[in-house]
């Protein structure tokens, strides 16, 4: 009989990945994937209702004691690509390295996002075999191309909110249990996300008539371009502390060493002042202090020795509980100051709702916490920095949580999208248990 882990590595070998470029996109890959689940999980097929959604997104159904006040996990089966020569272990080999309590499966996705998707399988099938029947119906619902913000989870939503289905608590991945990720707090704490960033692409652009780059004009559109994402760079929006980050140094305060505890025990006085400082502590908590845009692509001429006779630069912003796109737009132009440079945005979705971090809901993840993940973690809200596929369900219910029940060294999260992406498997087997905690306190 297979063991959990080796049901998580044959998974984890199915390279199931999503490209920006849908023409690059392997579907036979995520057949695969749906076929093995079907294999390696036969007690939960049996009795869960299945259907595909949106081509490869797939959403089930745990009938309860009850229809009311429905659970609903989410997870997505897409991981972000590789490049291969960067990985001491091939990205999908699912190779464990190390031995005991250090011993981890390598793979793309072991964190993003198979980890937890297979973890949910583990915790229902077990259940199921067990002959347990949840008090309320439970929805698993796992999307097929959330790297590449795709229809699959949005589908999804449609689909329940058209059956008028209103969940009671949605979880998806986000936060995870880390140590030292606060400034002053060495106690774990378990970061769960009660609201996550807005996220928008604007592109800046520039235009002239071109010509020879022997003869260039005086300030060419790529000059003018660089002066613009220069001063964009310059002058970085404000720092706030927004609700929910107010809320994590509140709740961490306890815990806090030396001054840092009467900091946070007193945001009313001293919130500007860290709110002042935060950026300087590092990337992290400078994207919970402020909406953030970077630019991440380039265009310019065509060749070598041709003037562009467009220039542009694409602008990943992310939005902090409170902006919305249209105040962002406007102070990006104010900023930049130039009306030759272009500003228009793409697409984009402003700042999530703020899920309470109290009440029936708030209590049922903290216990499970508590109950399976070690003594002493801290639940504490969480702005989450990314974005999930949890947004499309913020419209269906109001207790919306982003967690991985993972504890993950700082290593183990900067490997996140990057190589050598990993989880240890102790790890692992305990977010297992962290789900069965969760369903069985329904």
């Amino acid at each position: 009989m297979l063991t959990p882990e080796a049901r998580l590595r044959e998974l984890l070998q199915i390279p199931t990945v999503s490209h920006a470029d849908e023409s690059r996109i392997d579907h036979a890959a995520f057949d695969r994937f749906h076929e093995t689940v079907q294999r390696l999980y036969p007690a939960l097929h049996a009795v869960l209702d299945r259907e595909v959604i949106a081509g490869h997104s797939v959403l089930y159904r745990w009938r309860g004691a009850s229809d009311r006040d429905p659970l609903l996990l989410l997870a997505h089966i897409d991981v972000v690509p590789v490049t291969e020569a960067e990985w001491t272990h091939p990205p999908f080999a699912a190779e464990v390295v190390g031995d005991g309590a250090d011993a981890a499966i390598y793979a793309r996705g072991a964190v993003d996002d198979k980890g937890a998707l297979v973890a949910i399988l583990e915790a229902v099938e077990g259940l199921v075999a067990e002959e347990f029947v949840p008090p309320h119906d439970v929805y698993l619902a796992f999307g097929h191309n959330e790297e590449i913000a795709g229809d699959g989870a949005r589908q999804i939503a449609r689909v329940l909110s058209e059956r008028g289905i209103r969940p009671a608590m949605v979880l998806d991945e986000g936060g995870a249990v880390v140590e030292g990720a606060i400034p002053g707090v060495t106690a774990p704490t378990a970061m769960i996300g009660v609201a996550e960033r807005g996220v928008m692409t604007v592109l800046l652009t520039v235009r002239e008539s071109g010509g020879h780059a022997s003869t260039p004009p005086v300030f060419p559109a790529t000059a003018r371009l660089a002066r613009a994402i220069d001063r964009l760079h310059r002058h970085p929006f404000p720092t706030r502390l927004a609700p929910p980050v107010r809320a994590m140094f509140a709740t961490v305060a306890p815990h806090a060493r030396g001054p840092l505890r009467a900091v946070f025990q007193t945001l009313g006085w001293t919130g500007p002042a860290l709110a002042a400082v935060l950026p300087r502590l590092g990337a992290e908590t400078n994207a919970i202090a402020r909406t953030t845009a970077v630019v991440t692509e380039l265009s310019g001429a065509a060749g070598e020795n041709v003037l562009a006779t467009t220039a542009q630069a694409t602008v990943n912003v992310r939005l902090l509980t409170g902006d919305t796109i249209d105040a962002v737009t406007e102070r990006i132009g104010r900023v930049l100051a130039d009306p030759a440079v272009e500003v228009s945005v793409q697409h984009g979705s402003d700042p999530s709702p703020v899920s309470p971090w109290k009440g029936a809901a708030w209590r049922r993840v903290a216990a499970a916490i508590a109950d399976t993940l070690g003594a002493g973690t801290v639940p504490t809200p969480y702005l989450q920095l990314g974005a999930s596929d949890s947004r499309w369900f913020t419209p269906l219910s109001r207790h919306v949580y982003r967690f991985a029940p993972f504890r993950l060294t700082r290593a183990e999260r900067d490997a996140i999208h990057a190589h050598d992406e990993r989880i240890r498997i102790e790890v692992w087997l305990r977010g297992i248990a962290f789900y069965r905690a969760l369903l069985q306190a329904g």
